[in-house]
């Protein structure tokens, strides 16, 4: 059952990373990755250009973010093959067809502990940050930025590099 599940509670933010014998880089935040800036697309982005956009770039993925700064999910470059290729979309549809809307977020503040488990399920987990904005008539709103995508091979180089044996 997910409510006794520990690694499910820390992923969904019930319970503090709890680990008797935590690696020395549990407690760093997300933030000290030093992840590049993602490619985001937008909804409208066809699922050719999709393709040749990944392909020119050197992405095997990208989040797909509406102007309005929602996060639709992410597409992956060979999810978008296979779906065209397979027949289940087409070239011209919009990227959304074959965008993946299951996806974890972990804020830049969190620590490396509660991403390893997310990545113990996921392939890849969406770093956001939360930033105040004001409208024109002076009210306020949170909105949610996408500030990088973070694999388990991220996080891995990380480990290998600093590692403080």
């Amino acid at each position: 059952s997910k409510f006794v599940n520990d690694k499910w509670m820390i992923k969904n933010g019930f319970l503090n990373e709890v680990q008797e014998h935590k690696p020395w880089w549990w407690n760093i935040k997300v933030q000290k990755l030093n992840l590049s800036a993602p490619l985001i697309l937008l909804p409208e982005v066809s699922c050719q250009k999709a393709i040749e956009i990944l392909q020119e770039k050197g992405y095997d993925q990208a989040p797909v973010v509406a102007e309005s700064g929602l996060i639709l999910g992410m597409v992956t470059l060979s999810n978008t093959l296979s779906s065209v290729l397979a027949g289940n979309a087409e070239f011209s549809d919009p990227v959304t067809k074959v965008t993946y809307d299951q996806f974890s977020k972990i804020g830049l503040e969190d620590s490396l502990g509660k991403l390893s488990c997310i990545l113990e399920n996921d392939h890849f987990a969406i770093v956001v940050h939360q930033q105040m904005q004001f409208n024109g008539n002076g009210s306020s709103f949170m909105k949610q930025m996408v500030f990088g995508v973070v694999t388990a091979m991220d996080l891995l180089t990380f480990v290998s590099r600093n590692d403080k044996k």
